[in-house]
């Protein structure tokens, strides 16, 4: 998946959601949209930027409005992930 190859290369992507994936010609998904991405030193690393759209923002990065030192990782793509996937099969998203 392009969420593995991304985090490989230490890229958090932070705004997984319908609108940014995309099927080329051939048929294979693409992401778009990386205005919100961020590399990160190593796959350890993490951030404190609170940014995405709230309907997948993992509860790291929402927590950043109640404690002001919530960080968060390459995680936060993966939680965007399952929403993503509750929303594909559902119909909408699990916390709308």
């Amino acid at each position: 998946m392009v969420l593995g190859y991304l985090h490989k290369t230490n890229i958090l992507y932070r705004d997984l959601k319908p609108e940014n994936v995309l099927m080329g010609n051939d048929g294979y998904l693409l992401l778009a949209d990386f205005g919100l991405a961020k590399r990160l030193q190593n796959q350890k690393d993490e951030t404190e930027t609170f940014c995405g759209t709230p309907e997948y923002m993992a509860p790291e990065i929402l927590g950043r409005t109640i404690k002001k030192s919530t960080k968060h990782g390459l995680a936060v793509d993966w939680w965007a992930v399952g929403i993503l996937t509750y929303e594909m099969m559902i119909g909408h998203t699990p916390f709308y």
